[in-house]
């Protein structure tokens, strides 16, 4: 397999990075449970338990990416920071982008928070994210900031999956994350 590359993007990789096959496949999913309980005793508070688990889907499923994708367009300049994976070809002048990540900056929380981890369809499963995700913690580190945060749709199997290996732990949830009032699940990792 040729050499993978991982650079800050420029402007003109804007066209290929929308170019790019967002979709997904998905096998499995985490289900919410949301369980709200009376919890007797002197206060006679409520008690709210939320519980994600695993789930297999009966079939594959074909999932589109939360966000406009078209949207890069306008979004990449206000990125903290914007990785892009291109590997040489031989019979290409310039070398092929096969995939990107997007980076924010939350000083708030001290971390970098991984908006977008896009690797193209044909490429997928050969350690292209890994590296994307292992570039953007070195790109944090960089800018003093010990902690990476994925973000991702639920029933992004494929996605959770990769961030299990690499030792990401779940780290919480945002009910209407993304448009459409899809909900975000959240991985953090120190580094």
């Amino acid at each position: 397999m040729p050499e993978i590359h991982i650079r800050p993007a420029d402007p003109a990789d804007i066209p290929r990075l929308i170019e790019l096959d967002h979709s997904y496949v998905s096998d499995s999913a985490w289900q919410m449970e949301v369980r709200k309980d009376l919890i007797s005793g002197e206060t006679g508070q409520d008690q709210i338990i939320i519980n994600f688990r695993r789930v297999r889907l009966p079939r594959s499923v074909r999932c589109d990416y939360p966000r406009p994708v078209r949207s890069l367009i306008d979004d990449w300049p206000r990125l903290s920071g914007l990785l892009v994976a291109s590997m040489d070809e031989p019979q290409m002048l310039s070398p092929t982008v096969i995939g990107y990540t997007s980076l924010v900056i939350d000083r708030v929380v001290h971390a970098v928070w991984v908006a977008d981890l896009v690797v193209d369809k044909p490429m997928r499963r050969k350690g292209i994210g890994s590296a994307l995700l292992f570039a953007a913690a070195d790109w944090s580190l960089a800018e003093d900031i010990h902690d990476l945060v994925l973000e991702m749709q639920p029933k992004n199997g494929p996605a959770i999956s990769l961030a299990q290996k690499l030792g990401f732990e779940f780290c919480g949830y945002n009910d209407f994350y993304y448009p459409v009032e899809q909900t975000g699940i959240f991985f953090r990792k120190s580094f």
